[in-house]
């Protein structure tokens, strides 16, 4: 655990073949949200042409390659190297999470394991990363939401507003007080507890408050506090049918 006054220290291991270096810049600033980089390595074959990308950019990030020559055909063993260095350093109690930057399921039972030690885990992939590494991260983030230039094709493949509508129920229903409000940052939270790889910029927005105003179902507005809370909107009553009673004549 993080000591009071101190920002969550990290361990950021990149799998340099399955992920792209246009996600650096973008990477190192959301892990800034989460706790500091304390480690920062990437593993491949840098002497090869598909992480040679990575090559140009390490000093800029402070990251420190461990190169794996790829001396056979279907074996990887800059795999093997990152699981190796993980334990290492889990053993070691000297960090508070990890940060998993890959697309491939193959890290599905390293991120399962860190996560039964008590630590966090934090995944960085693909859309096309398998359900069962996404899940076994305490938060999964799709690199492509990484990569601004791109902001165009992410919101014409962004997921349906439905599958929004429906988590955001789910975590109202687990969270709301008796008129059925609930803290804007505490269904941030239970979204990520529901679903590892949620995320407003899936749907097209850039913050939750966004997201949740696009919604017909729902109404925000500002709390005691000051601060932004969210419900259902109330069924409206029906009118009733027909003219009213008239009196005899």
């Amino acid at each position: 655990m993080a000591q009071e006054g101190r920002s969550p220290r990290l361990a950021v291991l990149i799998d340099a073949d399955n992920a792209s270096p246009r996600i650096a810049e973008a990477l190192f600033e959301t892990i800034a949200t989460l706790g500091e980089a304390s480690v920062r390595r990437i593993y491949g074959d840098f002497s090869s042409g598909r992480s040679k990308g990575w090559a140009d950019i390490l000093a800029r990030h402070g990251i420190i390659p461990q190169q794996q020559f790829a001396y056979t055909v279907g074996k990887n063993s800059a795999d093997i190297a990152l699981v190796i260095d993980a334990m290492d350093l889990l053993h070691s109690g000297r960090f508070d999470g990890f940060c998993l930057v890959s697309s491939d399921s193959d890290f599905t039972r390293l991120a399962a394991r860190i996560r039964e030690q008590g630590v966090d885990v934090y995944g960085f992939g693909e859309q096309k990363t398998p359900e069962s590494f996404r899940q076994a991260c305490r938060r999964f983030i799709y690199t492509e939401n990484l990569l601004p230039q791109e902001g165009k094709a992410a919101k014409a493949t962004a997921q349906p507003a439905g599958h929004a509508a429906d988590l955001l129920r789910k975590a109202l229903s687990q969270e709301d007080d008796d008129e059925g409000w609930v803290s804007l940052s505490a269904i941030g939270k239970q979204l990520s507890n529901l679903a590892p790889d949620f995320d407003p910029r899936n749907f097209g927005f850039r913050k939750l408050s966004d997201l949740v105003r696009s919604l017909a179902a729902f109404e925000m507005g500002e709390g005691p506090d000051g601060n932004l809370r969210l419900r259902l909107k109330p069924a409206k009553p029906r009118g009733r049918k027909g003219k009213g009673n008239q009196e005899a004549t």
